[in-house]
């Protein structure tokens, strides 16, 4: 869709490596990878194109990601002996009027008919002919196109199903559920569908709670939610706390929409954030890790909000878990907030989730080598060591709260976490307890490596 591509160049310009790309929608559910210079993105699988067709002078064609039948009007602008270069352009979407454009010009000027549709649609472009006079006001007629795939029925309006999709084909969020290396999960074109008529706000949220769902099961990433397009701070905490009502700590809330340049399209527009904001988490990790709060971080390539926020208004949406935008003069766009969804105050902060992430992953990584040894004092004792080693390390860092390591963590695996029933069961546990930096208390998590070859976490 639209915002799919300012999303993957937003991540990258912001400091992202890694980016893995799910298509739904009209695809075989096939997997095929892509590698590009500044990062990687992979995409499962490729998309397509729309169709285009002659509208007087004028070529149109749909916009990629864009489903259903679209058709294109030109109708005699209202009023009595308008200019001969005025006409008014309508799009529809499968016989309902989604976009009307009164009074554009063929002239090239600031009401130039393909300069308003590239500014403003969300479905067709317009190209004028090359060099020479300003082409001439279409006649009144209708063209219609049909993006590709929809001739065979391969393609239609999308569905909140296609978005969750399904693990064993490897289709929407169950796509990444194979995926262990991704940390962060947005989903930019999602208020594309929306502003497309696919999916009304209550899909919208059904999509987000199910990628919360996933980011929870996999237990190793967050989810980065977009709000709707052009809501007020008042509608946007309306939107927060009465229409989704979220409380995770997988899961954290942007607002507002950014003003970014599309090298595509040669303008500015508003995006949703989430791309953008991946690729400030990857930066801030690189730079600093994942136990500093990614926030007060400038958003490369933002160039205005959709909304100036005041500090008032950031008071009042910040204790609701979401996370603003801001502009600051002579210090830019910035990222000004670091929260999650969730209500229980040990999860508040986004690093402290995070942070917790990163560590569960690392020791469960590094304590493989513990599969099918025996299961005695000398390997809770080797396991003590390997865990507390690290540890160190991380607060050494200044991942960890406390001024000796034995305020910042504790380590206990001996007898008392591995009584007789866990070790026939083939277990061996480490019960392992950490002070984030922000909270400054401990949250004990318990990590068992299991004979079978597999970890878990219980928190």
């Amino acid at each position: 869709g639209p915002y799919l591509a300012s999303a993957v160049y937003g991540f990258f310009a912001n400091g992202g490596g890694i980016c893995y790309v799910i298509r739904i929608g009209g695809g075989t559910g096939e997997s095929d990878d892509d590698k590009s210079e500044a990062g990687t993105a992979r995409e499962l699988p490729a998309g397509t194109d729309g169709t285009e067709a002659q509208l007087g002078p004028y070529t149109v064609r749909t916009l990629p990601g864009v489903t259903g039948e679209i058709t294109v009007s030109v109708a005699d602008p209202e009023g009595e002996d308008p200019p001969q270069d005025v006409f008014t352009l309508v799009v529809a979407r499968d016989g309902k009027v989604v976009e009307t454009y009164p009074a554009v010009s063929s002239k090239r000027s600031k009401d130039n008919v393909a300069s308003q549709v590239r500014a403003r649609s969300q479905l067709i472009e317009i190209r004028e002919p090359g060099r020479g006079p300003a082409p001439t006001r279409p006649e009144a007629q209708t063209v219609t196109l049909r993006p590709a795939g929809d001739a065979d029925g391969a393609s239609g309006p999308l569905s909140a199903e296609e978005y969750v999709g399904d693990p064993d084909r490897r289709t929407g969020l169950g796509a990444l559920e194979a995926i262990d290396e991704v940390t962060m999960v947005a989903v930019p074109d999602l208020m594309s569908a929306y502003e497309r008529g696919d999916l009304d706000l209550e899909s919208v949220v059904s999509v987000q709670r199910s990628l919360i769902d996933h980011c929870a099961l996999m237990g190793d990433r967050i989810a980065i939610l977009d709000p709707p397009p052009g809501l007020s701070p008042r509608q946007i905490k309306d939107w927060r706390m009465e229409t989704t009502g979220f409380d995770s700590k997988f899961a954290t809330l942007y607002y507002p929409w950014i003003k970014v340049f599309d090298p595509a399209a040669g303008r500015n527009a508003f995006v949703p954030p989430s791309g953008h904001i991946a690729g400030v988490w990857a930066r801030n990790d690189a730079s600093r890790g994942v136990h500093k709060a990614p926030a007060n971080e400038v958003i490369r390539g933002a160039v205005s909000l959709q909304t100036q926020l005041t500090k008032n208004e950031h008071d009042l949406l910040n204790p609701i878990g979401l996370n603003c935008i801001r502009a600051f003069p002579g210090r830019g766009i910035r990222v000004w907030g670091a929260r999650t969804l969730a209500a229980d105050p040990a999860w508040r902060y986004l690093n402290v989730r995070r942070l917790f992430n990163y560590l569960e992953e690392s020791i469960l990584a590094g304590t493989q080598w513990v599969v099918f040894e025996p299961n005695d004092d000398a390997l809770w004792a080797r396991i003590r060591r390997t865990v507390s080693a690290f540890l160190v390390n991380e607060w050494r860092r200044g991942a960890l709260f406390g001024l000796t390591p034995e305020e910042a963590f504790y380590v206990k695996c001996d007898r008392e976490t591995n009584p007789p029933e866990s070790i026939d069961a083939g277990q061996v546990i480490c019960e392992i307890g950490v002070a984030p930096v922000k909270p400054a208390e401990f949250v004990v998590f318990r990590l068992s490596q299991l004979t079978g070859g597999t970890g878990a976490v219980d928190e």
